[in-house]
Parts: C-alpha cells; structure tokens; sequence
C-alpha cells in the first residue's frame, strides 16, 4: 500500500508538510509561500511560564496556526482529528491510505529513529507525512530530511502519543477540498497584514514589544539571578531560535524569499527590497545567536556582555519595527 508521494526537504516541518500535501493534490506553492501566507512570522514572551526551568520564548505562533490560516486564506479545507485510543489512531491512518490519502501528522521527536542522536530533544509538535506501509512499516516523508523513510507500528505509535506539553494525541490531518481557482494575491495581501499586526500590536508579549521586553531583561537577569541561571536563559533563548523550528534567522530568510515571490505575483517592486531588508535582519539574528552561544559555553571573555547582548537585542527590534512598518505601507 504505497501512494504516489513526491519528498521535498525543506527547511520548516510544519510549511514542508503543507507543502507536500497540496502539491500532491496538485497545487504547487512552494514552502516561502505557505509561510507567508500562513504568518508564520512571530514572537512571544512568556516570562510567567517556565520551560525547562526557564522563561517560554518562541519565533513562531502555535503548532499547526501555519497551515491553518494559509489553508483559510486560500480556501481549502483540512480535516484534523485526534484520538484518545492509539489503535482507533493507527486505523484511522491506514484507511486514509488505503483511500490514497497522504496523511500528515504531529509527533514527539525524542523518539524518532531516523533522527540523529544531537537533533533528538523533547518536543512535541513535529510534523510530518505518511504516505503508505509496507512489510509492517509506515512510510514517511519527514520535510527536515533529504530522503523518505519508515517508522515500524509500535515507532509511529510511540512519537504519536508522546507526553509532555504539546502532546500530539494522535493528531492527524490532511486536506479535503482545493478550490479550481485559488485568489493567491489576496491570500499573500491577507498573510502580509496579519504578520505586521502581530508584531506590531500593542501588547508587550508579543512582537516587538516581547523582543525589548527580553532585550531589557538580560542584564536584569545578570544582576539579580546570577551568570548561571542567565546563561541558562539565554540557552533557552537561543535553543528555540535555532532548534524549534528555524526560528529567528532562518524564518527571515523564508519570509524574504516569500516576499521575492510576492513581490512578482503583486507586481510590486518594493517587496523586493523589502526581502532583502528582512533577510538582513536573518544575518543579525545569526550573529546574536553565536555571540549567546559563545557566552552559554564561557568562550567569550568580553566585559560587560549581557548589556551588548541587550543592545544587539533591542536593535533588531528596531529594524525589524521599521521593517513591518514598511511592509504595512507596501500593502
């Protein structure tokens, strides 16, 4: 039992996984144009809510919030569905699949075999497809792979129900209907205004005001909680920019390749370089991701550095403040 399936690798489970699916029903957009239309742009600060002893930081909005909207804004259907019994689950799937339904699912990835050992961590809300079965094994195309593998049942079940936050619960999904004519341009315009007004909004735990928010606190942390527990902090800062997801620099340089693809379907020339603004942005988020990293593993032996940590934090959000402006004015 083996469907027509084509494996695309990319750089973000949840777009590759959206991606994949609708091309196989035969709507090509690639995984920038998912990510845009579906905002997947975000930030938020959760300093009331601990994650590994540390404060609850993300680049990217809820787990499945991507293709949700992106699917809305392009009207086309999904049905989600989550199971209580593993065994209702493992069913469910596989009369998808005797229907020829590639199947996408949300898995803990600690237990994925196929994962090397350093990418291995507990995080619940990968996403991936399953595409057939053979000899007693799922076959599986995981986006964030450059090649199609399998999962044997007693495997997917296991990364199917993983515990913790984010627990999965055997959530599956796949698309039902794609409209004959899909409205790309207003779809792009609708995923633009909903980025800017996320990380422009008025709150302070989400978009810029969040980033100040952190930028402001590192030296605060420094001071009244000591070099161990900041440092472990900002590891936790760090691990969600460049290992939950692709996070900071790697989600600008998504969104600036969607905006070089928007800025053709739009005809609008300032998208250009408002890509190549973002994709900047991308380089600086990198660069304050190494200068933590360097100070987590005690190789940097500046003076005064949780308070140039603050300064590059509180720049980007400066750019990426006057960026979203732009972008809002584009539109």
């Amino acid at each position: 039992m083996k469907i027509n399936f084509e494996h695309h690798q990319t750089a973000h489970c949840e777009n590759g996984v959206a991606s994949n699916l609708l091309l196989n029903k035969g709507l090509k957009l690639s995984e920038p144009m998912i990510f845009g239309i579906g905002s997947g742009l975000f930030f938020v600060y959760l300093p009331f809510l601990k994650v590994n002893f540390a404060p609850g930081f993300s680049y990217r909005p809820m787990p499945g919030s991507i293709f949700t909207k992106a699917a809305k804004r392009l009207g086309i259907k999904i049905k989600r569905q989550k199971f209580s019994n593993p065994d209702e689950a493992q069913k469910a799937l596989e009369k998808n699949l005797e229907q020829n339904i590639p199947t996408g699912l949300q898995v803990g990835v600690f237990n994925l075999t196929y994962f090397p050992e350093e990418y291995k961590f507990h995080f619940n809300a990968h996403n991936l497809v399953v595409y057939g079965k053979e000899d007693g094994k799922f076959l599986v195309s995981d986006p964030v792979m450059d090649f199609a593998t399998t999962l044997t049942e007693a495997e997917l079940e296991k990364v199917r129900y993983a515990k913790g936050a984010l627990a999965p619960k055997g959530h599956m999904y796949f698309p039902t209907h794609i409209p004959e004519n899909v409205n790309l341009e207003e779809a792009i315009k609708k995923g633009i205004k909903d980025t800017c007004k996320n990380m422009l909004a008025p709150v302070p735990i989400i978009g810029i005001k969040a980033m100040r928010w952190v930028a402001k606190s590192i030296p605060k942390w420094a001071e009244k909680k000591g070099t161990k527990v900041t440092n472990h902090y900002l590891g936790q800062l760090i691990r969600m920019q460049e290992e939950i997801g692709t996070g900071g620099g790697g989600f600008r340089f998504i969104y600036g390749a969607f905006l070089q693809e928007a800025a053709v379907i739009l005809k609008n020339d300032e998208l250009k370089e408002l890509s190549k603004e973002i994709t900047a942005i991308g380089d600086l988020w990198r660069d304050f991701a190494v200068d933590i990293a360097r100070v987590y593993k005690n190789r940097n032996s500046k003076s005064d550095i949780y308070n140039q940590l603050s300064k590059s934090m509180l720049h980007i959000a400066d750019l990426e403040e006057a960026f979203y402006k732009k972008l809002r004015k584009a539109i």
